[in-house]
């Protein structure tokens, strides 16, 4: 009872697998994607590979996520989330089946379009590579652009898209968008500006990287959580990758602070 105890204490990291499967009967996973750090049990950054899963702990994860879209046959693209805890010990939550909002990170540290590979899944062609042919490079980080404000509970930001200019894309910044400047954040939909995808060699060069387009994203005409994204990524636990489904909460001196500028 006291181990159960400390367990359900301690605030677990968010961990998904990304898998593939084909109707030949091939599947295979392409590593994991870290998404502790949330509000409101929502995703707010997104990271790859996690820094918390050894070569070892992504072999027994891909291994069992591999083995589960196997039992039932599936086919596509799909996620399996599961709950890490410091021991190292790993349990199952749920599959969504289908690509998720933070894929783009997944792409950019194994250079493939899956997209690309969903289409050709569904279409009826096996998968376009085995499993020994998968490796991953670098460190991804993905940033959710969203009008909302932090400082009031994240309440959601409606109006017009007066001035909207993203960071400049190339290799190592892509931005996800389907809004320009002029556009109306309506009450009716989720209030997803972008999602901004950064990537280089080592989680501390993308660190960096990502802080820098941040800085040069300009949103005009709703609250916006940009400053926030940027205290997050500046916050010291993040930097050291003490990460956890409670880093928000645990760290909000540093996160809001008092008589901030907007």
């Amino acid at each position: 009872p006291e181990v159960i105890l400390e367990r359900a204490i301690v605030q677990p990291r968010h961990i998904e697998i990304q898998v593939f499967a084909d109707r030949h009967g091939n599947a295979v996973h392409l590593g994991e994607r870290d998404c502790s750090v949330q509000r409101r049990h929502q995703k707010v950054i997104e990271e790859a590979p996690s820094p918390a899963v050894s070569p070892e702990l992504r072999a027994r994860m891909g291994a069992c996520a591999v083995a589960a879209v196997k039992a039932i046959a599936y086919e596509g693209a799909g996620t399996l989330e599961f709950l890490l805890d410091a021991q190292g010990e790993f349990y199952f939550m749920e599959m969504n089946t289908r690509l998720q909002v933070e894929h783009p990170v997944t792409e950019m540290i194994t250079g493939l379009d899956l997209v690309e590979w969903q289409l050709k899944v569904g279409a009826g062609e096996t998968l376009p590579l085995r499993q020994e042919q998968l490796a991953i490079r670098g460190h991804a980080l993905e940033a959710r652009i969203y009008a909302e404000d932090p400082d009031k509970g994240f309440l959601p930001s409606i109006g017009r898209l007066i001035h909207l200019a993203p960071p400049l894309e190339g290799l190592n910044v892509r931005v996800d968008t389907g809004v320009e400047q002029g556009d109306e954040i309506s009450p009716h939909y989720d209030p997803m500006i972008a999602k901004l995808i950064v990537w280089d060699e080592t989680r501390e060069r993308a660190l960096s990287r990502m802080l820098q387009a941040l800085a040069d994203y300009r949103v005009v005409g709703v609250s916006n959580n940009i400053g926030f994204l940027s205290r997050v990524l500046a916050c010291p636990a993040f930097a050291q990758a003490d990460l956890d489904t409670g880093l928000i909460e645990r760290e909000r001196g540093y996160l809001f602070p008092e008589g901030a500028e907007p």
